[in-house]
This record gives structure tokens, C-alpha cells and sequence, in this order.
């Protein structure tokens, strides 16, 4: 019997919204402040998975420039109503606040990867929203209501609007169909029609720890809703002892052969700090149906590392890729920057590709990349950056970079946000020319543990590589790729997390160019590789 094997998507890939149109199964996920934003994967089987897209791509469909980290593109939903694709996702712009200045829009696309449209605004009363196609033809949004009220939940509920096509907005009466469980803190809704009835599907026990999947339904669509006696649906608050911690934020789909199954949010701690240095995970758990009508998981309410994939023998045409997300050579991502279009498991900070500042050209073999403000930017920050997937992995480049003073800094970053990172960075000291050393900032706070200095050659490419190992982080630098000289100290790989960082996302590693002088400062990188360690 073939198995799924959890997460079926590693690393910050959070928030899934599943869907299959005919024999393709599609998953969305949040991408906050990181750009190109909402990827989606995609697969014929349930078991292999591949990142075929990314929607947000320009900034007439979303501006993040100045949005906090963590911010960003919430919880996106993706559906597809028989003639197009929709999307609808939020821009959350003050995510530790209780405002949260969160507005949601609606894009289309009629191709999963074509050219989806600019944004249509819907509202602003709170994040994640969803979009129900109903059988009769009508459309109605989902979100949950933010409450920045002293002495109330900062979620007030579930609201629901219907939306006209024909007016490309919201109509009608707004409803708040359901006030949450005793968990509390209900979001993340999705409805589901099914036998006559409508089911109500959300999140809550707030995403980290205490996190829950459950649900509600009604003979109606605006309620009442009657809360499932089994509930939480899904959740790994009661048993220490599971690997997949924080499951809940789940959605819903049906195979071909009328198998159910929901796709969830998980995460994988390092012990003893509980400290999730991947991020908010993906993973996939078998359903049925119950003779009273409610959804039930295979087994219990708990996540499953292994289950039961589906019967149909669906086509693996990405079974030749590892474990690992995206990696089609086992255990190794390597670009040499051969294709004059970067590989669409990069990501940047809340700015798009562009050839302003991202160059394939100029050298052939080498990614030029145009330093712009600090590593501390909420605006402009040169990096190019892929998700870290794996507990134990090697990352990788060479630089070319000619520092002039020391406000020009290029090298290896592990990031994950402004006020946390590690830098392995070349720069220029006025004593000592050319150098090498690491910045470490902490919870805001900036330090140099790695003094003194390294000298380094003024001419001559430099090899940079960062290795995890757990909660251990360690940084290797040397003029060729075969003879590694190690920075004496090792570092704390789990302050890259969302425990200690209080946010939502997950570490990086990325190369990134700085040039604090705004005078357009450039680095050459002559190779990225992601490498986990077997």
C-alpha cells in the first residue's frame, strides 16, 4: 500500500489550501513578506508534490514595501469555479498590533500558470478570507473578524458576504455565521456542501502550540451552525509525543474516487526549546465521513507522519524528486545560473525580481545582484533567498565582490527577519582591506561574535558556506570549494525561528548584496547550492 509521508510540503509552507480540478491536486500556501508571493504546488497522486507556480508577481497585484515582518499575504484561498481560478488572499500591514490593518482582494486567472489579474478589493474586517462558489450560482466571502477591543478575542468570529460578479464587489448583508468552540479564536474558515448540508471548517487555538482544526455545520448558509459534538476535528495539543506539532488551519478535497482528505498546518520542533526552525509545515491526512454526518480522521484526531495514500494510481510524474521539496537530484539543489531567468524557488524580501537590481546577463555562469539598504530594510533589501527544508544541510556559493569601504557588505545570510539573522559577510576595513567576519543580530541587538577580522585577498573569489545541524549553525569560508576553512565558533540556528522570533514564517538562507552609500554597489555569485546531509 503506497503512504504519504509527512509533511508532503517542507519548510515555511503554511496556511494549505487544497483543491483538485479533474486528476490535478493544487495547494496554496501563505508566503508573507517574501516574494514572489502565494506558491502553489502541485501533484497527481497526494505522495510527490512540486512547486509549479507563484501568483503574486508584481506589485499592481500587491505593494509590501514598509509591511512588518510577518505581515504580508495571510492565509491565501485558492478555488476554481468551473471557468476560472480564483484567489483571495490578505495584506496584513500590522501583524503585532490588534488592529492588524488586514485587507483582503480577489484575483482570477483562467490558466493556473498564466498571468493572473490585478486585484479587486473586498474588505477590510479582518484576514483570511475564502471564497464558496455555491451550487445555485452565488458567491460568498469568508473571513474572520478582527476585535481590537480591550477584554474581547482578537477574533470576533466569522463573517460572511456575498460577492457579485457582475459588480466585481461585495453586496448584501453581512453575516457572522459562527462565534468559535471553547477553543477560541476561530479563523481560517472554508465551507463545504455536502448530502444538503453546509460545512463550516476553521482554525483555532490561535497557530502555534494550542492549535486546532474544527467544525460546524448548517441546512442553510447563513446558519445557524451547529458545532460538531467530535470536535477538534484535528490537533496535537494532548500527546507530546507526536512529531507533527501545532496541526489545525486544514482544508478539504475530494480524490476521483471519493476519498477525502485534509491538508493542514504542522510544525516539527528542535527539543528541548520547542523551537520550529522550518517554520509552519504542510502535511496531508486521510478522512471519512462518519454515520451522523461529520468528518472524522482516519484513526483519531491526531496527525500522522504516515497515511494511507489514495486508491486510485494516479501519475508520480514528480517521484523522482527527494523527500525534500524541489530537489530533482536526490539530496542536492545546485544553479549555476546557466538560464537568464532565476528558478522559481527563490524568494525576496517584500520586492519582486526585476532587472534593476537582479542581473543574469552582464557575466554569464554568475547571478550579479545590486546592493540597495540594510539587512534591517523593510523596503529594500538585495537578497536572494531559498527556504531552509531540512534539520541538517549545507548551503553554498562563490563571490565575487570588490568592497570599497565598509558600508559595501555581501555574502551568505541565514534570515529570518531584521532583527534576527546571521551574515557571513565581506566587506572592507581601513586597517585591514578586505575581510571577512559574521554579524549576528539578535532580537534587534547587533554583535560581531566572530572578531577578529579575516584578511582576505583582494582579487579573488571567495567561497562561503553556512551548515545546519539542528540547533546548531556553522560557517565555513575558503578559496576554492574543496578546502574549507571553519569560523571558530558555532552559532544558535534556533533563534531562526518563530518560538523565538514571535512571528510566522521560517528561516532562509540567501545571498545578499549592501551598499549603505545608495551607490548601487554590486556582488557576482558565481553558484547556490542547497545540500542536505544524509
Amino acid at each position: 500500500m503506497n503512504k504519504i509521508i509527512n509533511p508532503v510540503l517542507k519548510g515555511f509552507n503554511p496556511d494549505p489550501c487544497i483543491i483538485r480540478v479533474d486528476d490535478d491536486y493544487f495547494i496554496a500556501v501563505s508566503t508573507f513578506e517574501w516574494l514572489p508571493g502565494v506558491r502553489i504546488h502541485h501533484s497527481k497522486d497526494l505522495i510527490n508534490w512540486k512547486l509549479l507556480t507563484c501568483v503574486i508577481t508584481r506589485e499592481s497585484q500587491l505593494n509590501l514595501k514598509g509591511n512588518e515582518s510577518s505581515g504580508g499575504i495571510w492565509a491565501p484561498a485558492l478555488s476554481f469555479d468551473g471557468d476560472l481560478f480564483c484567489l483571495v488572499y490578505t495584506d496584513v500591514q500590522n501583524p503585532r498590533s490588534r488592529f492588524f490593518d488586514a485587507k483582503n482582494y480577489l484575483i482570477t486567472a483562467e490558466n493556473i500558470t498564466g498571468d493572473w489579474g490585478d486585484p479587486v478589493f473586498l474588505n477590510a474586517s479582518g484576514f483570511d478570507p475564502s471564497l464558496f462558489h455555491d451550487d445555485d450560482g452565488r458567491k460568498w466571502l469568508l473571513n474572520m473578524e478582527c476585535d481590537y477591543r480591550m477584554n474581547k478575542s482578537i477574533s470576533g468570529g466569522i463573517l460572511m458576504q456575498e460577492y457579485s460578479v457582475e459588480e466585481k464587489k461585495l453586496t448584501g448583508d453581512v453575516y457572522k455565521i459562527f462565534k468559535g468552540t471553547k477553543i477560541g479564536l476561530p479563523e481560517g474558515p472554508h465551507i463545504y456542501k455536502r448530502n444538503g448540508y453546509y460545512y463550516l471548517m476553521v482554525a483555532e487555538g490561535g497557530t502555534y502550540y494550542g492549535h486546532a482544526a474544527t467544525m460546524a455545520r448548517a441546512e442553510n448558509i447563513t446558519g445557524p451552525y451547529q458545532e460538531d459534538p467530535g470536535n477538534p476535528l484535528l490537533t496535537s495539543v494532548s500527546n507530546s509525543s507526536l512529531e507533527l506539532k501545532k496541526a489545525g488551519h486544514s482544508s478539504l478535497v475530494e480524490t476521483q474516487n471519493g476519498e477525502f482528505y485534509i491538508a493542514h498546518l504542522c510544525g516539527r520542533p528542535l527539543m528541548p526549546d520547542k523551537r520550529c526552525i522550518l517554520g509552519r509545515e504542510t502535511a496531508l491526512q486521510k478522512c471519512y465521513w462518519n454515520e451522523d454526518g461529520w468528518l472524522r480522521i482516519n484513526g483519531n484526531n491526531e496527525p500522522k507522519v504516515e497515511v494511507e495514500a489514495p486508491s486510485f494510481n494516479g501519475n508520480s510524474e514528480y517521484s523522482g524528486y527527494s523527500a525534500c521539496n524541489n530537489l530533482p537530484h536526490g539530496n542536492v539543489y545546485r544553479d549555476d545560473f546557466n538560464s537568464l531567468k532565476l528558478d522559481n524557488n527563490y524568494s525576496s524580501l517584500r520586492k519582486y525580481f526585476s532587472d534593476d537590481w537582479i542581473d543574469l546577463k552582464s557575466k554569464p555562469g554568475y547571478l550579479r545582484i545590486k546592493g540597495m539598504e540594510s539587512p534591517s530594510s523593510l523596503y529594500n533589501h538585495s537578497i536572494v533567498a531559498r527556504r531552509l527544508e531540512s534539520f541538517k544541510v549545507d548551503f553554498a556559493t562563490k563571490v565575487y565582490f570588490q568592497p570599497e569601504s565598509f558600508q559595501h557588505l555581501a555574502g551568505l545570510i541565514c534570515y529570518y527577519d531584521e532583527k534576527n539573522f546571521y551574515y557571513l559577510k565581506i566587506s572592507y576595513d581601513e586597517d585591514i582591506g578586505k575581510c571577512l567576519n559574521v554579524i549576528q543580530m539578535d532580537k534587534g541587538k547587533y554583535s560581531e561574535p566572530a572578531n577578529p577580522y579575516i584578511r582576505l585577498e583582494p582579487d579573488k573569489e571567495i567561497y562561503l558556506k553556512a551548515s545546519f545541524n539542528y540547533n546548531v549553525l556553522s560557517f565555513y569560508w575558503g578559496y576554492n570549494e574543496n578546502a574549507w576553512n571553519k569560523i571558530e565558533i558555532n552559532f544558535d540556528s534556533s533563534i531562526l525561528s518563530d518560538e523565538y522570533c514571535d512571528g510566522f514564517t521560517g528561516a532562509f538562507v540567501g545571498m545578499c548584496v549592501h551598499d549603505l552609500t545608495a551607490g548601487g554597489k554590486w556582488a557576482d555569485f558565481g553558484f547556490f547550492e542547497y545540500k542536505e546531509i544524509i
